[in-house]
C-alpha cells in the first residue's frame, strides 16, 4: 500500500506515513561522535557523574578529563565538564567547553546550544553576571508553583530570554496563556534547540485545540528544515507519528 502524504514543504520535500514508521515516542539522545567509545571511558564517565551528583566537582572533572583522553570524539565528557564548571561559576571555561561540544556534535547535543546561547548573552551584558549559573540550578526546583514564580520573575526582568518563556509555558494551565508564552519566546531570537521545543509545543497545543492542519505544517517544517537540531527533528517526527 502506498504511504499517504503528510506534508510537502516549499522545496518539494515530502514526509509520508512511511517516513514516520517506527517512531513510537521513545527517543535515543546519545551521540557518540565518530568513534566507538571504549568501555573504560564509559566507566570513568559513570564515576564522574556519581562524583558530580555528590557535589564533588573537582573529582568529577578529573574523571571527565580522563574520559576525554580515552574518547576524544565523544561529546559527553566536555558537555558534562561544561555543566560542572558552570556550577562552579567559571562561565568563560564553560563557554569554551560547550563550543567544543558544538564542534563534536554540530546538530545539537542535549541542551548544549541553549547553554551556549545563554552564556554568550551573559557575556554580552544582556543577562546579569551569574545568570547562567543561577538559571541551570532551576532544574533542581521540584515545586511547580515555586518554579513558576521564579520564571515569572525572570521574564519580568529579562523578557527577551527565550528559555525562560519555554519553561514557563509548560507550567501554565490554560492553552491561551501557554501559547502567549510560546509566542514571547519565539519573538526573542531563540537558539535552535529552544526554538524547536517552542514550535513543537505550539503544534501540540494547536492540535489539542482542533487545528491539526497547522500543527502538521509546523511539525513538517521542523522535520525537513536542515537547520533543525537532531533532537528537534526526531521529536517532531515522534509528534507527527502520534497524529496518525
Amino acid at each position: 500500500m502506498t504511504a499517504r502524504l503528510v506534508f510537502r514543504n516549499s522545496a518539494g520535500q515530502e514526509i509520508t506515513t512511511q517516513d514516520l514508521k517506527g517512531f513510537t515516542g521513545k527517543v535515543n539522545w546519545e551521540v557518540t561522535g565518530g568513534e566507538q567509545v571504549p568501555a573504560q571511558a564509559r566507566l570513568l564517565h559513570q564515576r564522574a557523574r556519581k562524583a558530580g551528583g555528590r557535589g564533588d566537582y573537582d573529582r568529577a572533572l578529573t574523571f571527565l578529563g580522563q574520559t576525554q583522553a580515552l574518547a576524544p570524539a565523544w561529546p559527553y565528557p566536555p558537555y558534562d565538564a561544561a555543566f560542572t564548571i558552570l556550577l562552579q561559576g567559571d562561565t568563560a571555561k564553560a563557554e569554551e567547553l560547550y563550543e567544543r561540544v558544538d564542534r563534536l556534535a554540530p546538530r545539537g547535543f542535549f541542551t548544549r546550544k541553549t547553554a551556549l546561547d545563554m552564556l554568550r548573552r551573559e557575556r554580552a551584558g544582556t543577562l546579569f553576571t551569574g545568570f547562567s549559573m543561577a538559571f541551570i540550578r532551576l532544574e533542581w526546583v521540584s515545586d511547580p508553583e515555586k518554579k513558576k514564580a521564579i520564571l515569572q520573575g525572570i521574564v519580568a526582568r529579562h523578557p527577551q530570554f527565550p528559555p525562560a518563556w519555554e519553561e514557563l509555558a509548560t507550567l501554565m494551565t490554560g492553552s491561551h496563556d501557554q501559547l502567549q508564552a510560546i509566542a514571547k519566546g519565539l519573538e526573542s531570537n531563540p537558539d535552535l534547540e529552544t526554538k524547536g521545543m517552542l514550535l513543537i509545543n505550539k503544534a501540540l497545543l494547536l492540535r489539542r485545540g482542533g487545528d491539526q492542519e497547522t500543527a502538521i505544517h509546523i511539525l513538517g517544517e521542523l522535520t525537513l528544515d536542515p537547520s533543525s537540531t537532531l533532537g528537534t527533528e526526531t521529536l517532531a517526527k515522534v509528534a507527527l507519528a502520534g497524529m496518525f
